[in-house]
């Protein structure tokens, strides 16, 4: 799935979309793996995807790696940026946030790709040259090939 936003409120309900479709279904736990170059909007989806359910004050974890939020579900935001390698995971619990029953967003997940799950959720944004604000957003995972969000 492929849609083009023009601004930061777009990325953001994009994100609330994503979730519904999650909530929708009863589906309580996924891993998201995001990617795109720094200040693309990642954290602004995150911030869209959480607040469906009730989420607000979410920041970009670039100093602490993880972000906790607790609302109807936990959601989990990595940022792995500063993660050298996955032996890096280890010391911030890695494996136990992945396994709980949550949603882990992950920023830079590229970083990571042999710790990323079989059935992940990939969101990729880009910019759109010469249109400042305008964004690509990518999503692709395990959806119905009618799936549109």
């Amino acid at each position: 799935m492929i849609y083009e936003v023009k601004n930061d409120l777009e990325t953001e309900a994009l994100g609330r979309r994503l979730a519904a479709y999650f909530d929708g279904r009863g589906i309580s736990s996924a891993f998201i793996a995001m990617r795109g170059e720094m200040g693309v909007g990642k954290t602004v989806f995150t911030r869209g995807f959480a607040s469906h359910f009730g989420i607000k004050g979410v920041k970009s974890p670039t100093y602490t790696v993880v972000n906790e939020y607790r609302g109807r579900v936990k959601i989990y935001h990595f940022d792995l940026y500063r993660i050298g390698d996955a032996d890096d995971l280890v010391s911030v619990g890695y494996d136990d946030y992945v396994a709980d029953e949550a949603f882990c967003i992950c920023e830079w997940s590229e970083r990571i790709p042999e710790e990323i799950p079989e059935d992940a959720v990939f969101v990729s944004i880009r910019r759109v040259e010469g249109d400042d604000g305008a964004k690509i957003i990518e999503i692709n995972g395990a959806f119905d090939e009618d799936t549109c969000i």
